[in-house]
């Protein structure tokens, strides 16, 4: 079933290709296809398209068919082309000429562009849940082991002194700012284009208002036109989103994978969240967190093949925006197994707490020890002369005591400051609302 079939049969080897992986990644946009056309029916029967009579009876189905998508149950048959034939296919087969009524004033276009945003919405969702869970991991660490100092190194050269606290939490700002990202991808995903048709509008005396406010958009994609370009910018901009959580959960891996690593002994992992080699008995390898860095390396080249993908494309719908969905659809859940299992194992980490007995570090604390003869009076270039003089003797023998008080420092890390900047971010995607509204919907 085709819903542009005209009765003209089509090359087996050309439907093939045309239809590609669609189906497969329909099943993505089964239980959207279906609040969709909830809200379009609903608005249809305020302008007279659907009689008042007719409205119980299609939702009362098409609740059921959410239902069967929610339950795992709901498949696109063979022969049926994607979501939209298959959830139409299924209300004619139990409802008649009814069921045929729904498609009035849409088209394929605006109808796949609301699924995708309305699915965007809700993978934006779960994103943010996963990445508030490591948030919290991440805070909670910092908290434990803030006294705890580490190297900080510049150019992979021992530098300043640093602590875990400081680590962890830079890590947890980092989703913060990350966050916000996720906010404007959501914002911009949260605008109705139903009712643009193929992208210029509709005959029918469309309530686009009405259908906005039963699926819980926050506003509208006015002008029809670009509505249709809203197809690919929203995905592209929702991956630079993921692409910006991802460059922090890769930094964050490649930190562990190093600090690991016999050679600096910062932290290690329990035996059982390890593998080992088949033919050297002593490895203990960080497997995990070599597969978030791959991984998140991975979703960090998604923003590049979708621009790639709509580059020079001119206004209007094309078909090349199909491999869109084979690109992003998939990222989100691969994306949430990162953030989750990296969550998981924060509290699993086993930090050495001594690591700055070793003699290799004592260079850590030189600007520490210039900063006292600049406090005791000495002009700044001429205490950096004198400490670098005794290192250079081998005088050096520094106070290995850490007082940095100013705001993020290791001693004032500013952890409640930034769950502050996290928790407030987080408010403001109104999630609650939205998902309160869907509900309503389907009653």
């Amino acid at each position: 079933m085709k819903l542009w079939d005209k009765g003209t049969s089509v090359n087996e080897w050309i439907e093939r290709f045309t239809v590609g992986r669609d189906r497969e990644m329909d099943l993505y946009l089964a239980e959207f296809d279906v609040l969709g056309t909830i809200a379009h029916i609903t608005m249809l029967e305020t302008i007279g398209l659907i009689g008042k009579d007719e409205l119980p009876v299609l939702k009362k189905e098409l609740v059921a068919i959410y239902n069967e998508v929610k339950a795992g149950n709901f498949v696109i048959e063979d022969g049926i082309e994607d979501v939209h034939s298959q959830v139409e296919l299924m209300l004619t087969r139990k409802l008649g000429d009814i069921g045929k009524k729904v498609h009035s004033g849409r088209s394929r276009n605006d109808q796949v562009l609301v699924d995708c945003k309305l699915f965007i919405r809700s993978e934006i969702q779960k994103t943010v849940e996963s990445v508030n869970h490591l948030f919290d991991a991440l805070i909670e660490q910092s908290e434990k082991y803030k006294s705890v100092l580490i190297p900080g190194y510049t150019h992979l050269q021992v530098a300043m002194p640093s602590s875990f606290g400081l680590w962890f939490g830079a890590y947890a700002e980092s989703l913060a700012d990350d966050l916000l990202l996720l906010q404007t991808a959501y914002r911009i995903a949260n605008q109705n284009p139903l009712g643009s048709a193929a992208g210029y509008g509709s005959s029918f005396p469309l309530n686009r208002t009405l259908t906005t406010q039963l699926l819980g958009f926050d506003d509208l994609s006015y002008n029809v036109v670009y509505a249709q370009m809203g197809r690919g910018k929203t995905e592209k901009i929702t991956a630079f989103a993921l692409s910006s959580v991802a460059a922090t959960l890769s930094r964050m891996a490649m930190d562990i994978c190093l600090y690991m690593s016999q050679n600096f002994a910062f932290l290690g992992l329990p035996d059982e969240f390890t593998t080992g080699s088949s033919i050297m008995p002593h490895k203990k390898n960080p497997d995990v967190f070599e597969l978030i860095r791959a991984k998140s390396n991975k979703v960090q080249a998604l923003p590049n093949d979708l621009t790639l993908m709509l580059a020079n494309l001119p206004s209007g719908y094309f078909r090349d925006m199909q491999i869109l969905k084979e690109i992003i659809f998939p990222a989100f859940a691969e994306l949430r197994d990162c953030i989750d299992i990296a969550a998981f194992m924060m509290d699993k980490l086993k930090i050495n707490q001594n690591i700055l007995d070793d003699e290799r570090y004592k260079y850590l604390f030189s600007v520490d020890e210039l900063n006292k003869l600049v406090l005791q009076g000495v002009p700044f270039r001429d205490a950096y002369k004198i400490v670098g003089k005794d290192i250079n003797e081998g005088k050096f023998n520094p106070e290995k005591k850490v007082e940095h008080t100013h705001e993020g420092s290791i001693g004032n890390l500013c952890n409640d400051k930034i769950r502050d900047k996290f928790v407030r971010c987080l408010g403001e995607f109104g999630f609650e609302k939205t998902n309160e509204t869907i509900d309503q919907l389907l009653k």
